[in-house]
């Protein structure tokens, strides 16, 4: 409502008439109800009339009601009365976006009469409500998590559209491909930017995609994938698409997906069956729809987390004995591939990227040491100067959180069951403690161990109010979440990604992402580290692809050092350096070539 009375007669303090001006503090640009003998009139006092008039701009108008039951809609500046008023009280608008009618002057009448002066717009009395601005091209943080939540990531559709899940929609794109399931092929426009964005901040990749294209290296690759969705993720698609390979798609995380980067790869015809906020069972059904259909058989993998390489390997065991080679980007899916390789149950080679340097040290250390701030910034706000923070977890993930938390002034410990990275820690200067040691008074509480069951309910019972926890680890089985969905307890939801759990005597604690990986589900990571990563993938996809018969066995393997120095090279570059490069002599003396590699395995970087 545009004006309403409160119940004690007063006009309720929230409304406007002032053309989406913003309001101020201060009295002397707020607009005033004066109240007169036998009218009300509002004057917005910061009007220009005479700049109105020349400019030819509408005027601010006002329905005027005296106590005849006589009304008329004249301009604000005709209203004024000489008259001294009565009682003035102020008038705050309670709909930013009322738009007042055309000035003019119309006169009608009612029969009732009224019992106090009030006023009402024109909107109102036709039983019309105010025209609103589209949402388009604007982000709500009171949007459902269903809504991309990145800062590049467009989200405006209609409610209607939101309350239909995209398995009910029949979709096509501008070719009539429906081969693919979005939440909306309309916002492809969107995503196609998003991604011509990345891919200026990915220049190994695309250098990479330069290289291989000539040679399609995956020529008669079938890659079913699944990862997370994001614009730099596209980028590696099309990357792939290029060398050759055929692909279907799908998201590795429900929350993570950028809607309108999906519509725009299904727009160019590509198989992509992912949403944000997907359900659990929407989940898994996306992950079979990138596997199976009719007339084509993946010969390749490439997975973050083992959700599809476990789908092919229970169900569709033939599928699964018919895969050329298997990549794998996270601790919780190579964790799976080790233990199926120990029970002898690995029937394709395998190669563990998450181990290689490129990825340890660039994603896991630098990219988590810029996302993990951006997540917790976006989602609430806060200011962690002097806040007291544990890390759970001293890995990669763990270093490059604590450097950040550190760096904004915050108060870090740190908990390990590894003496090794708990040394590291304390070299560093966090105390490295136990969770219990702590959970009273901390302020933050971020899991990256991989592990399950790090916070428990006992934990979150004995956490203080306003304590924020979230998860920067791959899987969502290190926060106990389920423990929290039980009647005694209350779930609000904030915003996009973040939860209010009160507890029964008042205390709440702020739950991001419901314990999934918080800076993907509620930001984004730099796209630069994200090229170092991808064209690790790609490098592995072509070596697995094009290993001869017996080179690699049923088993799990390291990427080799010369394609991890390869990456790096790819993109040094982009920081215009320049390498040295060794004598014959130099190298004869430390026994490597001159190209490399610098490194032996063992190496630790």
């Amino acid at each position: 409502m545009a004006a309403a009375e409160a119940e004690d007669g007063q006009l309720s303090p929230r409304a406007s008439l002032s053309h989406g001006k913003p309001l101020h503090p201060g009295t002397a640009n707020r607009p005033t109800l004066q109240t007169y003998a036998d009218e009300a009139i509002l004057i917005d006092e910061d009007v220009d009339y005479a700049a109105k008039v020349a400019d030819k701009r509408p005027l601010p108008t006002v329905v005027v009601q005296d106590m005849s039951g006589e009304m008329e809609l004249l301009p604000v500046k005709s209203a004024m009365s000489s008259r001294r008023p009565r009682s003035p009280s102020t008038y705050i608008p309670d709909d930013p976006d009322f738009v007042p009618p055309p000035s003019g002057k119309r006169r009608m009448s009612r029969d009732v009469t009224p019992r106090r002066k009030q006023i009402s717009f024109m909107d109102e009395r036709r039983g019309k409500t105010p025209p609103k601005r589209s949402s388009r091209g604007r982000r709500s943080v009171s949007q459902s998590s269903t809504d991309s939540y990145s800062s590049a990531s467009y989200s405006g559709s209609s409610s209607e559209e939101d309350d239909v899940s995209p398995r009910e929609k029949h979709q096509t794109n501008a070719k009539g491909f429906s081969d693919f399931c979005v939440k909306n092929i309309r916002q492809a426009a969107f995503g196609r930017r998003e991604i011509e964005i990345a891919e200026q901040e990915m220049p190994g990749l695309m250098a990479l995609r330069k290289r291989a294209s000539g040679d399609k290296p995956l020529q008669g690759a079938k890659i079913a994938g699944c990862t997370h969705l994001t614009a730099q993720a596209a980028v590696l698609i099309e990357t792939l698409v290029a060398c050759g390979a055929s692909v279907r798609w799908c998201a590795c995380n429900i929350y993570s997906t950028q809607n309108e980067v999906a519509a725009a790869l299904a727009e160019a015809g590509y198989p992509i069956f992912a949403w944000r906020g997907e359900t659990e069972d929407d989940f898994w059904w996306c992950i079979e729809k990138s596997i199976s259909n009719e007339g084509w058989q993946p010969n390749m993998i490439l997975d973050d987390g083992g959700d599809l390489t476990h789908v092919m390997f229970k169900k569709h065991p033939h599928m699964f004995g018919m895969i050329k080679g298997i990549v794998e980007e996270s601790v919780t899916g190579v964790h799976r591939l080790y233990q199926l390789s120990k029970s002898g149950k690995l029937t394709v080679p395998a190669m563990n990227v998450n181990d290689s340097v490129t990825k340890q040290k660039f994603d896991n250390l630098y990219s988590c040491r810029e996302s993990v701030l951006d997540a917790l910034k976006r989602t609430t706000d806060i200011m962690f100067g002097g806040k007291h923070v544990v890390v759970c977890g001293y890995g990669e993930v763990g270093k490059g959180c604590c450097s950040a938390l550190r760096g904004l002034g915050a108060i870090v410990c740190v908990t390990e069951i590894d003496p090794i990275c708990a040394l590291q820690a304390s070299m560093e200067g966090f105390k490295v403690v136990t969770l219990n040691e702590v959970i009273r008074q901390v302020d933050v509480v971020i899991t990256a161990s991989g592990n399950k069951n790090v916070v428990t309910r006992d934990h979150l019972d004995r956490m203080k109010t306003g304590c924020v926890v979230c998860n920067m680890g791959h899987s969502n089985t290190e926060i106990d979440v389920d423990s929290l969905r039980t009647p005694e307890l209350t779930w609000e939801k904030v915003r996009s990604q973040v939860d209010h759990v009160l507890w029964p005597d008042g205390k709440r604690i702020i739950l991001l992402a419901e314990g999934r990986l918080v800076n993907l589900s509620c930001s984004s990571v730099p796209s630069f580290v994200v090229s170092i990563t991808a064209a690790t993938q790609a490098l592995a996809l072509i070596e697995l692809f094009n290993a001869p018969a017996g080179r690699y066995k049923q088993d799990v393997y390291l990427l080799p050092k010369k394609m991890d120095e390869y990456v790096a090279s790819l993109h040094l570059p982009a920081f215009d350096a320049h390498l040295t490069e060794l004598s014959d002599e130099q190298a004869r003396y430390l026994g490597i070539g001159k190209a490399g590699p610098f490194k032996p395995n063992y190496y630790r970087y």
